[in-house]
């Protein structure tokens, strides 16, 4: 166990640099991580889309009015657009009822096997224990998925506050507030999903059960819960930049879309979608290894 004041002398942004270029060294390991992911996320979208082909066509754009909107009018087309999917709210609840339930086993299952395949990689002589990582991937699941309803039902109260059905949509308090919520979910994730992110770490390194490693994660000590701190929201930043960078990649040749056409237009955009999807990836794996590698230090023995 480390000292406190060689704990002082840690600073998680540069084991977060030094594991970026240990990961680099290891495609094989990303490209396990983004295996696994893509074959949960791949037939998840293709199922998603063809549902949604089906709610289109038991409620026709031209039906709901979404085809109708007039985008050179931002107050009125968002005010349509409101309006058109509350129209389409009561189908696409009936879809997510079996849907959603279904999608979170496949994710559980496949992604409790991929991430203790990973772990096996990056950790050699680590036990495979799936079973268990499925159990805290469900708790994981849970925790995010009740911070994405709550930001949901968020922005839900905003939109009903800000497009009434008598009067004109106020665009601008809505965006304002669209942008705060957005922001304070993600923060409130970044704070507190380290504590379900560290856990498979504590279950793996030190022989726990899944509870066990959850229970642990909250009483880890200030120099060590600092450290994960530092490095949820460096990574929060860290997907926001991607997120931007992504954007700025698809919006770049608007200004050329009559000379490229559309079709260009699309392959640069489903190009965008991917590099966004495989950094996230890799980040993901690089946070992983500073937490293993801040185990080592913190309740390791390892000296750095």
């Amino acid at each position: 166990m480390i000292t406190g004041s060689r704990a002082e002398q840690i600073r998680g942004t540069q084991t977060l640099v030094d594991k970026m270029g240990w990961m680099l060294k290891r495609p094989l390991i990303v490209a396990v991580e983004v295996g696994w992911r893509w074959l949960f996320g791949v037939p998840f979208l293709l199922v998603c889309w063809l549902r949604l082909r089906h709610v289109f066509a038991v409620l026709t754009p031209e039906e709901s009015g979404l085809s109708n909107i007039d985008p050179s009018n931002p107050w009125l087309a968002a005010g349509a657009f409101s309006r058109a999917v509350t129209k389409y709210d009561p189908l696409i609840a009936h879809e997510l009822r079996w849907l959603l339930p279904i999608a979170a086993v496949a994710w559980i299952v496949i992604s409790g096997f991929g991430r203790s395949l990973t772990f096996r990689l990056m950790q050699p002589g680590l036990r495979f224990r799936p079973p268990s990582m499925m159990v805290l991937q469900t708790v994981w699941l849970i925790l995010f998925g009740g911070i994405c309803w709550g930001w949901y039902r968020s922005v839900g109260w905003a939109a009903a506050a800000h497009f009434p059905a008598d009067a004109e949509p106020d665009l601008v308090g809505f965006s304002i507030w669209l942008i705060f919520l957005s922001l304070g979910f993600f923060t409130l994730w970044a704070l507190v999903g380290w504590i379900v992110s560290v856990a498979p770490v504590l279950m793996l390194m030190e022989s726990r059960s899944p509870m066990s490693a959850l229970t642990e994660g909250m009483k880890l000590g200030k120099p060590f819960t600092s450290e994960l701190f530092e490095i949820g929201m460096v990574m929060g930043i860290v997907n926001l930049a991607l997120m931007v960078v992504a954007m700025v990649l698809s919006a770049a040749p608007l200004p050329f879309s009559d000379q490229l056409g559309g079709d260009t237009l699309h392959v640069v955009w489903a190009g965008a979608t991917v590099f966004y999807l495989i950094a996230h990836d890799y980040f993901q794996l690089v946070r992983l290894k500073c937490f293993v590698r801040f185990w080592q230090i913190f309740r390791g023995g390892e000296d750095g």
